[in-house]
């Protein structure tokens, strides 16, 4: 093992702190090299300081939230930025209905195009940010309908925040609050914002 390898070893064994600051000096490649090449004993990060540390590295994090089928109508997963105003001056964005990595590549898309200085208006159709020219909808929620879906993000912002649902079209370009939506695909994402249609 070399005292690169070591250094990080016993960084773990630390706990988060330590193991955030020796992160920083260390690629992501690294890291899972070392991962791989060692049997790492089980550790608990306390949630909070996982969101601490995605927003730290990235400037925001995202929040996966699980299914939900004790409630009726059962409620597809959904996932949620954490730090979008601060980051961008936009609110947080809300997805139903894709897996965390798929959220995270369109999110990541919003982010690059804020990043740039893009505008993107709320409430209305908007095309050019999906391929194929697919319209989307950043759609305004009101978040205290809606508390159960932003738990994490009501702790980390100590209170109420605004928040857009990134309204996404079925295969044939159809939005959900749209005659034309797919029915296989509706319950994967219940709209929860304002639509051009409400």
């Amino acid at each position: 093992m070399t005292a690169e390898m070591q250094s990080t070893w016993n960084a773990i064994h630390r706990g988060p702190t330590r193991c955030r600051e020796v992160a920083k000096r260390f690629t992501t490649k690294h890291c899972m090299w070392h991962a791989e090449a060692v049997s790492l004993p089980d550790f608990h990060i306390p949630h909070a300081d996982k969101i601490e540390w995605m927003i730290e590295t990235s400037g925001w994090a995202l929040e996966p939230v699980a299914a939900r089928t004790d409630v009726d109508p059962p409620r597809p997963g959904h996932a949620y930025t954490i730090g979008f105003p601060e980051r961008f001056s936009f609110p947080e964005i809300v997805i139903f209905g894709l897996t965390p990595v798929a959220a995270r590549g369109l999110i990541d898309l919003v982010a690059q195009q804020l990043d740039g200085g893009v505008e993107i208006p709320r409430d209305v159709p908007l095309q050019g940010l999906l391929d194929n020219d697919l319209r989307c909808v950043f759609a305004t929620v009101d978040v205290e309908q809606h508390v159960d879906s932003f738990l994490t993000g009501r702790a980390w912002h100590r209170g109420s925040f605004e928040a857009v649902q990134l309204l996404w079209p079925d295969r044939q370009g159809w939005l959900p609050y749209e005659n034309g939506f797919d029915p296989r695909v509706a319950s994967a994402q219940p709209v929860i914002g304002r639509t051009p249609a409400s």
